[in-house]
């Protein structure tokens, strides 16, 4: 009896150990090489997304939740993907809604059309009728949509999206070094903690 207590111990152990495992780089994280300046003080977190991403999708709930709780020395910046022409008119949403302080409003409105509702917005006067529909004003969206800093801030994104070597949607990047991509939602989560505590070994705020 006492050696099946024994094993019974030695293997539960063995199991949290597996389950609390370190990560490894070149398998929950990659390095970005170069790395990238970052624009905060704080570390960095920033998600390149696209609402029509089903992956983004599944991801974003549990990256909300994170955030809500996240440490204050992080910073969690979303960066709209641009991979084809198609895309751009949800960059442009995006940053329009975020200059109008609407883009929390709408952020899970988007997602749920897109993922939920089959309605692929890729118009602007269907996009402006959706936001309108959602409580934003649609001439000032429009404005914003079509506003002279708006090819400014699309051509940053396409910039970073290079820069950053961005090859799939969602991926995180973590103090303009380490990459997480291609994960479940529950371990990019898992990875991201773990990251976050490893960037903050060598950040300089």
């Amino acid at each position: 009896m006492k050696l099946i207590k024994n094993l019974v111990v030695a293997l539960s152990l063995l199991v949290g150990s597996s389950a609390f495992a370190a990560v490894e780089v070149g398998k929950d994280y990659s390095l970005l090489n170069p790395p990238q300046p970052t624009e905060s003080k704080k570390i960095e977190v920033l998600e390149f997304f696209f609402y029509g991403c089903s992956h983004c999708f599944h991801l974003h709930p549990l990256l909300s939740d994170w955030e809500k709780t996240m440490p204050k020395d992080v910073q969690l910046t979303f960066v709209p993907t641009i991979f084809r022409d198609s895309w751009e008119p949800m960059a442009r949403t995006f940053f329009a809604l975020e200059s109008l302080g609407k883009r929390e409003q709408l952020h899970d409105a988007l997602y749920n059309a897109w993922n939920k509702d089959n309605n692929q917005l890729f118009e602007e006067d269907k996009i402006r009728d959706f936001v309108a529909s959602h409580g934003v004003d649609g001439a000032k969206f429009s404005a914003a949509y079509n506003s002279f800093s708006m090819q400014s801030k699309v051509e940053r994104a396409k910039q970073m999206i290079r820069s950053y070597s961005i090859n799939g949607t969602p991926t995180l990047v973590v103090d303009g070094k380490y990459v997480i991509e291609g994960l479940q939602p529950e371990d990019t989560i898992r990875v991201l903690k773990e990251v976050i505590a490893i960037a903050r070994k060598t950040h300089r705020s």
